[in-house]
């Protein structure tokens, strides 16, 4: 059966793509922030398309309420056997990092690990409610809960994230200072400068997937975190490692590099108090693809 076959007559997708392509990038954002991967939010959207082309839409009051809501059910569905995924992943898990080139709303990286580790429906309502400012009873039709259980949801998520919110917003010039600083000292194995930008209880997160070398777990602390780069700018000096880009990784200041072996890396860090408290490593490059 043909394409048009299947989803009705050319006419009919131009007008359901008409009125579903202008919140396609909201959509996205939504489905990303649920679910961590670029992939499998670009997947979510595209099957809510499919169903918005078979949906009666003329009886849809407010297309943006009823995709937001089709987009947020489907990832509830995806995160179900994402978890099962997560179990049998090898090394520190990181979500796909994002290079963004202006702020869309305030969910960094550790923002996104500690959503991680809430429950579904705590992570849909903190989300719907908090960053994309859905109201409560529509937050509930979304996620099938009465508003106060939706409330309860959505306050209990909140204490959970509350510290991986920055208390004092980072100017953004001043992070990306340091994360050009860090790249330099970090390539050219400068360890007394790179030492001086690093927190110390500093730690390390490098996601390699099992497909390219990286930490098999967290590297905590100011000494072993820095004799970890003293080695790694063994290497660095040795095979190179080429700066592509410096600027907002997931909401953090970072820089995306070009590594020996050809494939990209990105490295986010969070700073407080003008010191690297962590620095989050991006190598799988399954999760790097959208970034070629």
């Amino acid at each position: 059966m043909t394409p048009e076959g299947i989803h009705g007559d050319t006419g009919a997708a131009a007008d359901a793509a008409a009125s579903f392509d202008p919140l396609r990038p909201l959509l996205t954002r939504v489905a990303y922030r649920m679910l961590g991967s670029v992939a499998d939010a670009e997947d979510v959207v595209q099957d809510a398309f499919i169903r918005w082309l078979a949906a009666d839409r003329d009886a849809v009051r407010e297309p943006a309420a009823f995709l937001r809501r089709t987009v947020t059910r489907l990832c509830l569905d995806q995160i179900k056997s994402a978890r099962n995924q997560r179990e049998t992943y090898v090394g520190p898990w990181l979500p796909d990092p994002l290079v963004e080139e202006e702020e869309a709303d305030d969910v960094t990286l550790p923002l996104m690990l500690a959503l991680e580790r809430l429950s579904p429906l705590e992570r849909a309502a903190f989300l719907l409610h908090d960053v994309f400012g859905v109201e409560y009873d529509e937050v509930a039709k979304t996620i099938d809960r009465d508003p106060a259980a939706t409330r309860q949801l959505a306050a209990r998520a909140r204490t959970h994230v509350r510290d991986a919110r920055p208390r004092y917003k980072l100017e953004k010039e001043q992070g990306l200072q340091i994360a050009n600083a860090f790249f330099a000292a970090s390539r050219s194995g400068d360890m007394g400068a790179l030492g001086a930008l690093l927190a110390a209880d500093v730690g390390m997160w490098a996601d390699g997937g099992g497909k390219r070398p990286a930490a098999m777990g967290p590297v905590i602390g100011y000494d072993i975190v820095l004799k970890l780069h003293r080695s790694l700018a063994v290497l660095f000096g040795k095979y190179g490692s080429t700066l592509v880009h410096a600027g907002m990784i997931n909401g953090l200041p970072g820089f995306v590099t070009r590594e020996a072996d050809g494939e990209l890396q990105t490295t986010a860090l969070e700073i407080a108090d003008g010191k690297v408290t962590a620095i989050y490593v991006m190598r799988n490059p399954d999760k790097l693809k959208h970034m070629h």
